[in-house]
């Protein structure tokens, strides 16, 4: 599945966001998925709360994983505007990460595959150090 790109123009509305910084340890994905959960508790959103925070799970375990070099961090970012929500995880380590298909028996390679089955928007972005997974929630309760 390729990257897909989101443009979104927000004219006379306010947008929200909040970003935080975590570890490179493994309870960081927890950490990541509960800020985002409360975040969105606190903004009254519920629609697709359970789908965000899944892919904010496979995110933030990706950086963790793979791109957060040793003693780093990485961060997530959350925004609601019109009609969607968006989600970046950024890290500063090395790479790129790939979407791949997995083999039915395989033990693990479904994280962005299924990020990208739930979202409606997902795209990677080289940043000057680093990179920055973006992923977009239409929400239709706006």
């Amino acid at each position: 599945m390729g990257s897909r790109k989101h443009r979104v123009k927000v004219v006379g509305a306010v947008s929200l966001s909040r970003q935080q910084r975590f570890p490179r340890a493994r309870t960081s994905v927890r950490a990541a998925r509960q800020f985002v959960g409360d975040t969105l508790a606190e903004w009254g959103v519920s629609e697709r709360r359970d789908d965000i925070r899944l892919c904010v799970s496979e995110l933030a375990s990706n950086a963790v994983l793979h791109g957060v070099p040793w003693g780093r961090e990485f961060s997530v970012g959350v925004a609601r505007e019109v009609g969607v929500v968006w989600i970046e995880v950024r890290d500063s380590g090395p790479g790129r990460p790939a979407v791949q298909q997995p083999e039915p028996d395989a033990e693990r390679g479904r994280g962005l595959w299924l990020v990208t089955a739930l979202a409606d928007e997902f795209e990677i972005r080289d940043d000057r150090v680093g990179k920055s997974a973006c992923v977009g929630f239409k929400l239709t309760g706006d």
